[in-house]
């Protein structure tokens, strides 16, 4: 009989079999990105500059603190971190044996009698002995998904920054978009009493009246068009920061005057691998898939489960614990794949066609982050030198239309050239506005771009 000490050394010996790994070693696909973006290198990279530094306007940065402790989608996020860490912990504890403690009590009646029978004891039930690295794979590949998972929940709160900041300053762009359509709607408004004016003095013409009408009830609608998207702004905001906003936060900057950093840094392309919460998402999503072979591989080859328990038994609790009453079982079994209808060598090539699929995304990710930089690089050299030109249209508009009036109360020129004059200046300054606005929504969407979102100062 085996004694109770040599069970322990043969479960050691056993449990200690080096297990062979079927998994194969993963080469990093080489990323598709050229050495620099055609400019030059800076050793600086605007993801190391925190968000409260890239926004200088103070209810921004309340707007974003706000979006950052209630915003649902980047609960969402956090939520799906923990749960599929949880998902690696049951996956992972498959790679130790389960000991469970039983007691019991059995009787039974034969010929007359009754016998009664009690025990207690340690077991382990149908552990697997990793030989050929099955169940390591399978931890592997669920602890990359674990930490594709937090880059994502990281992915998300950079776009969840970058969002908040477009929303404020679709916001400030809708609300000085109205406060100018209403400026406009009262001067046109006075220049159609100056036509009804004229007219009753006989120096003017009944169609410069209906022309002064037809402008006022054009900015009527627009201003209606101004008041709805100031609205939807704010709903907007509402849903990013998952709160109203409250009454407390500090007033909003115009948008001529916020400081916002729009010529940022952009390091290296190389920086991306390292800076992109989405790209690592997507390496670490291809160790996954890369592990997910190794498992498939390993599912050809034989599975040694042990189930094994060590106690005592005896008909009366008294001489329970006496050396004789020791009881023991060891059952090694070994489960050998025959005939499966091709369903293992299925899942192997699913396996390689996913991990195949997982290095297109990764080049994809790659890719497409490299775009998205290089797209606001260009912005980043237009922006400035577009707006410089269209202020110099506004002053030039400003200008036609104080001399138009003059003319034109002077009774030099006809009301469609003041009319004209006036288009002019209103479509100069809204173009100006939404320029504005177009040079923050690409100074966000670069910051986005190389990886800025995460840090606060």
């Amino acid at each position: 009989m085996m004694s109770n000490i040599r069970i322990p050394a043969v479960l050691a010996t056993v449990l200690l079999l080096g297990a062979c790994s079927l998994t194969p070693v993963l080469e990093q696909p080489p990323a598709p990105l050229p050495a620099s973006y055609g400019e030059a290198a800076s050793s600086t990279n605007a993801a190391d500059l925190g968000w409260q530094t890239m926004f200088g306007d103070p209810r921004l940065r309340a707007l974003i603190n706000l979006a950052l402790k209630n915003n649902r989608d980047l609960r969402l996020a956090l939520l799906n971190v923990q749960s599929v860490r949880a998902q690696f912990d049951i996956q992972d504890s498959n790679r130790l044996p389960t000991l469970t403690a039983n007691a019991g009590v059995v009787k039974q009646r034969s010929a007359g009698v009754v016998d009664s029978q009690k025990s207690v004891g340690l077991g382990i039930s149908a552990f697997e002995l990793d030989v050929f690295g099955r169940v390591a794979a399978l931890s592997e590949s669920a602890f990359a998904r674990y930490m594709a998972s937090d880059e994502n929940r990281r992915a998300v709160q950079i776009s969840l920054v970058g969002a908040v900041a477009d929303a404020y300053f679709a916001q400030r762009l809708a609300e000085e978009q109205l406060q100018l359509t209403e400026r406009t709607l009262a001067d046109w408004q006075r220049s159609l009493e100056l036509a009804k004016q004229l007219k009753s003095a006989r120096q003017r013409s009944g169609l410069d009246v209906a022309e002064a009408d037809g402008q006022v009830a054009t900015a009527q609608a627009d201003r209606e068009a101004r008041l709805r998207a100031v609205a939807l702004a704010g709903n907007a905001l509402d849903l990013l920061t998952g709160v109203r906003a409250p009454d407390a936060l500090p007033p909003g900057m115009a948008l001529d005057k916020q400081p916002v950093l729009v010529q940022l840094p952009a390091g290296l392309p190389s920086d991306l691998l390292t800076r992109r919460p989405d790209i690592r998402q997507a390496e670490q999503a291809l160790v996954a898939a890369n592990a997910d072979i190794g498992a498939a591989r390993a599912a050809f080859f034989p599975q040694i489960s042990l189930t094994a328990s060590l106690g005592y038994a005896s008909p009366s609790l008294s001489g329970m614990f006496d050396s004789g009453n020791r009881v023991w079982s060891f059952a090694p079994q070994i489960t050998q794949p025959l005939f499966n209808h091709g369903r293992l060598r299925s899942e192997l090539r699913l396996a390689e066609v996913r991990k195949s699929a997982a290095v297109v995304e990764y080049e994809k990710a790659v890719q497409t982050a490299f775009r998205e930089v290089a797209d606001g690089l260009a912005g980043r050299a237009t922006y400035g030198r577009q707006l410089e030109a269209q202020s110099r249209v506004v002053n030039s508009a400003e200008r036609r239309l104080a001399l138009s009036r003059l003319r034109y109360e002077a009774g030099q020129d006809s009301r469609l050239e003041l009319l004209d004059a006036q288009r002019l200046l209103y479509t100069a300054q809204q173009t100006q506005l939404e320029l504005r606005r177009n040079e923050f929504g690409n100074a966000v969407a670069l910051y986005k771009a190389l990886g800025g979102g995460l840090r606060t100062e």
